[in-house]
């Protein structure tokens, strides 16, 4: 991608200078842990139990943000993506007469309070719609190339994106109406989500064929996209954690649906195609 570094984004809260401790019992950072692993290992998110029904966590500033030079790349990285992302949508919503309230970023080490229970970073980058918040850590990245084999900028991108089509989900009303379908029919609670994941997918799509118009995107930045949407499919998950995969407990998408709808909103453009919930 031919990004240029900017002023940190106004839209970044950094956390990376606190840290958590609990204040007695509960479950701990260990505990935690342990509900993301089996998370993970069934499918289904289970990480809302870490949030409540234990002791209370306490957030202290240490006043100090020690980065590496690589890590402060990343930052102006990432406030251009999330700038750009979000100049994208706020003229999208501005052409059809609506106002883009502007989503914030939080970055964050290890563990921080959310509106939506305690964000881990074992969790991934994740979007909380009762504050509006998307959340980070950055060493995520090193996962994305390592683990799941998704190296370069525009894979990093694509992360961020679909974390901000969520945020446009939201304040389209299309999160209140998935949640309302999931609690009338929660039997089929896992495929709503799978098609809300998509739509997100499809959503950053968008944004990439902005960023392709706009002559930001390099040769390959599309092969990273689509390669990022199609590693963190659950199939792919599910084979790497637990050794089979469980299509009925898929949440996001298999790797296939995932760049399908990454790449539909790509060569398209158009928030029309990223229906989800009407159409295969």
């Amino acid at each position: 991608m031919k990004w240029k570094r900017g002023p940190v984004s106004a839209d970044i809260e950094d956390r990376r200078g606190m840290r958590m401790s609990r204040v007695g019992g509960g479950l701990g950072l260990g505990g935690a842990l342990v509900v993301i692993v089996l998370s993970l290992i069934f499918g289904q998110d289970l990480t809302g139990v870490i949030g409540g029904g234990q002791a209370p966590a306490v957030q202290t500033d240490s006043g100090q943000i020690s980065e590496t030079p690589e890590e402060r790349e990343r930052v102006a990285f990432v406030s251009f993506v999330l700038d750009s992302t979000q100049n994208y949508w706020q003229r999208a919503f501005a052409a059809n007469g609506n106002d883009y309230q502007r989503a914030r970023l939080v970055l964050y080490r290890e563990l921080t309070n959310t509106a939506c229970g305690y964000g881990q970073t074992a969790s991934g980058p994740f979007y909380c719609p009762l504050d509006q918040k998307v959340y980070i850590d950055l060493s995520f990245f090193d996962d994305l190339d390592r683990r799941f084999g998704a190296p370069g900028d525009f894979a990093q991108a694509y992360v961020l994106a679909h974390e901000v089509g969520h945020h446009v989900q939201t304040l389209l009303g299309i999160d209140r109406q998935v949640r309302q379908l999931q609690q009338s029919n929660p039997g089929a609670a896992n495929q709503i989500q799978v098609r809300m994941e998509l739509q997100a997918d499809c959503l950053a799509g968008m944004f990439g064929n902005e960023m392709a118009a706009m002559g930001i995107l390099e040769r390959g930045d599309i092969e990273e996209g689509l390669g990022a949407a199609s590693a963190v499919g659950d199939d792919r998950i599910q084979r790497e954690t637990q050794g089979h995969v469980n299509p009925d407990a898929f949440t996001h998408g298999s790797a296939a649906q995932r760049a399908e709808w990454f790449r539909r909103g790509l060569q398209s453009g158009r928030i029309q195609e990223c229906d989800t919930f009407g159409r295969g």
